[in-house]
């Protein structure tokens, strides 16, 4: 048996992959194979938290794990202390276009901010509160530590002094009555003292994305930020986060709540993920990861123009990444191996990408450079598909709680018959491998008395046959083949 599930990851992992989507909880228990892609893109994101970035295109057809390669990365990113932003790309959301569809893609990116504590999305309010609430708690702490120094240095100094005069003891008892008669005074001190020094370490962070581009506007909304919850002013918070997640549609209305000239809009929302990115390590989180999905949706745009202007995008991001322009950050990106390479629609049409994108000359089938910015997957092998299914059975049967009853010949029984479809071995994917699997274990859980065999059949396969028999064939024709 696998390691206990629990019940309702469990259902989340048997309904998702019965329709064909990828589970959001729960990957970890069902994780096989793809240990080199995992491993390449694991350094990735280990550079991405040392100040750099990186950039990475996923590529499979449909079916073979492209999505929940993606989303196991995802969450271990998320666990790893990076925030995490993604989207599927549709008619509607694209890095370009006339109407509004890059801010489209940039709204659906904010909304799904996901962290440790907050995995499904909608993290950048508690972002903002937390980092408002640690550095409060930073210097709070900093503060008592003074204090207790003050207080250990007026001992001392008191417990010298005591055995000279009783003097010493008049005046102490003297101090004590001043600051009993001060103590209101102080404590409004040490309450201006300790805003001022909150203040002073948010203007800090904010202060250094003035110098990035459309910084000084980002930081302004930083400091309004802060002084709403300082003053605990809901609407103003409320404005605030519309204005981070680009939900105003002209600058007339920023600047009238916020007395902020300046939107998110299609031409300058990828520079706000830039922005985003180092906000989030002052923040402290380790940096942001950015993962796309869809990417054949560019691929199936008609016009040429808006096209090229997608690509046009999508080689911006490359050379920030490649050239250092683009700090804690990276990009995952995935997509079909058509919607990669065709030359007359896909990214290797935009001359300036494929140059950049294109395999070298050494690189084979057999032999990958997993190094280079586009990761090719390839089919899961028999032996990763069998422990897959084993795992699936036994989270089905814990589900709904029964002992497994496919025994190894079974498993292997249901392989075989998988695997020996008319052209399984290259159009055969993973997705419909899990969906006919889940589906038997379905039937025969709730057909008690039926066995495998009689499910799947003999597993007796032929070749279809030629219409026209031998004996009927011209003799000047039968040499020929196709």
């Amino acid at each position: 048996m696998t390691k206990q599930v629990p019940t309702r990851i469990a259902n989340i992992l048997i309904n998702a992959l019965k329709g064909g989507v990828v589970p959001r909880a729960g990957l970890e228990y069902i994780t096989v194979g793809r240990t080199q892609e995992i491993d390449a893109i694991l350094h990735d994101i280990e550079m991405i938290g040392e100040g750099g970035a990186s950039f990475r295109f996923i590529v499979g057809k449909y079916g073979s794990g492209k999505s929940f390669l993606l989303q196991t990365i995802r969450n271990y990113a998320t666990a790893k202390g990076f925030a995490v932003v993604d989207a599927d790309l549709s008619p509607e959301r694209r890095f370009a276009g006339t109407k509004g569809q890059g801010l489209a893609t940039y709204k659906e990116l904010i909304k799904n901010l996901s962290t440790k504590s907050k995995p499904d999305g909608g993290a950048l309010p508690l972002i903002l509160e937390k980092w408002i609430s640690g550095i409060q708690t930073a210097v709070k702490t900093s503060f008592m530590s003074e204090d207790m120094e003050k207080t250990h240095s007026a001992e001392a100094g008191f417990s010298a002094g005591k055995m000279q005069s009783m003097e010493n003891m008049e005046k102490v008892q003297s101090m004590e009555e001043r600051q009993s008669i001060e103590g209101d005074q102080s404590l409004k001190n040490s309450q201006s003292a300790f805003d001022r020094e909150v203040e002073r370490r948010i203007y800090e962070v904010a202060g250094s994305l003035e110098g990035m581009v459309n910084g000084f506007e980002f930081a302004r909304a930083v400091i309004l930020y802060w002084k709403a919850y300082k003053e605990d002013d809901a609407a103003l918070k409320s404005n605030v986060l519309r204005w981070f997640r680009g939900e105003y549609p002209t600058r007339k209305e920023a600047k009238e709540d916020l007395g902020i000239n300046f939107i998110v809009t299609d031409e300058t929302w990828y520079d706000f993920l830039k922005i985003f990115a180092v906000f989030l390590v002052g923040a402290g989180y380790k940096g942001m990861l950015v993962i796309v999905d869809e990417l054949v949706n560019i691929f199936k745009i008609p016009n040429s123009i808006t096209r090229a202007n997608n690509y046009e995008k999508i080689l911006t991001m490359y050379n920030d990444v490649l050239q250092g322009k683009a700090r804690h950050i990276g990009f995952l990106m995935g997509g079909t191996p058509q919607c990669i390479e065709d030359k007359y629609k896909g990214v290797f049409s935009y001359e300036a990408l494929r140059s950049r994108l294109a395999e070298g000359h050494f690189a084979t089938d057999d032999v990958k450079d997993l190094s280079a910015p586009i990761i090719r997957l390839q089919m899961l092998n028999q032996e990763e598909m069998y422990i897959l299914v084993e795992k699936l059975q036994n989270i089905h049967a814990q589900l709904y709680n029964y002992e497994p009853i496919l025994a190894h010949e079974d498993l292997v029984y249901f392989l075989t018959v998988e695997y020996n479809r008319v052209g399984a071995q290259t159009h055969i994917t993973p997705r419909e491998i899990i969906r006919d699997f889940i589906e038997l274990i379905n039937i025969l859980h709730q057909n008690p008395r039926k066995t495998v065999s009689e499910i799947l059949g003999d597993n007796s396969f032929e070749m279809a046959k030629g219409g026209v028999p031998d004996e009927e064939i011209q003799d000047e024709f039968r040499e020929f083949e196709i």
